[in-house]
């Protein structure tokens, strides 16, 4: 059941999204084994979508530091400012600190049960400044979970979803935006930058995620920006083209599942 977490939320009109998307980060918060009264560290919280879930999961003697880079002001059609604001005025915010239009990097350290990146990794610009955060955060808490899109799709109806992300992050690479795609790391990639920063990979997880409407909405948000890619040299316009050709299929479109990876 998600009402009272919905009750928590700034929502505009029709609930009908955030219901499922609050499904598919009840799972993931499953996944990440939480218990009540842990201390929580979350990394890229946004509109705290997750940032409730985790609340409602550590329950009242539990706490959730919840920080964000982006300005208030982010987001449509309500804005991270907005959202967080109404989090924090109901029933789960004492348990809930947010800090948005911070750099994590500038935090003073403090102990933590568990860290979490929920589906923020891919906002990184490069591996540098990801690495960066995993160390520190390393010194912070005892266990890491990290859940982000799994590319390695296992159904063609998720093939979309993929290439509207690799579309996204050439686009990054040569158009400065402020999209959520900035770098795209595979499940290897991130256990790998784990064992660097000195965590050690326990286990991992896919969890379906088909049902979400992430996927329709990065192939809209590609298809709006193909004209962008007249400005890039010849070699990645030919890759953009076909990787724009993989956004059609012949039935209906998913997104991708998600992969989660717990360290400790």
């Amino acid at each position: 059941m998600v009402e009272h977490l919905l009750a928590s939320m700034k929502i505009v009109g029709d609930d009908t999204i955030q219901r499922v998307q609050l499904k598919h980060r009840q799972s993931l918060v499953n996944a990440f084994s939480l218990e009540k009264g842990m201390r929580i560290l979350e990394i890229g919280c946004g509109q705290g979508d997750t940032t409730v879930v985790l609340a409602d999961a550590v329950g009242e003697e539990g706490r959730v530091l919840a920080v964000d880079i982006a300005d208030p002001d982010y987001g449509a059609p309500i804005t991270l400012g907005e959202a967080t604001s109404a989090i924090v005025a109901s029933a789960l915010g004492s348990r809930i600190d947010f800090k948005l239009q911070t750099d994590f990097l500038d935090l003073p350290e403090e102990s933590f049960d568990v860290a979490i990146l929920s589906h923020s990794s891919w906002y990184f610009r490069n591996p540098e400044q990801l690495l960066a955060y995993l160390k520190k955060m390393r010194r912070m808490a005892k266990r890491i979970c990290i859940a982000e899109w799994d590319v390695n799709f296992t159904r063609m109806s998720q093939r979309p979803h993929f290439a509207a992300a690799a579309i996204l992050a050439l686009y990054s690479e040569f158009i400065d935006n402020e999209g959520n795609i900035q770098h795209m790391f595979n499940s290897l990639q991130l256990q790998e930058m784990l064992g660097t920063a000195g965590w050690t990979v326990g286990k991992t997880a896919v969890v379906d995620a088909g049902y979400l409407q992430d996927g329709k909405w990065e192939a809209d948000y590609a298809k709006s920006v193909q004209q962008a890619f007249s400005s890039v040299p010849k070699r990645i316009q030919s890759l953009a083209a076909s990787l724009y050709e993989m956004l059609e299929v012949d039935e209906e479109a998913e997104s991708l599942d998600s992969f989660v990876i717990t360290a400790e």
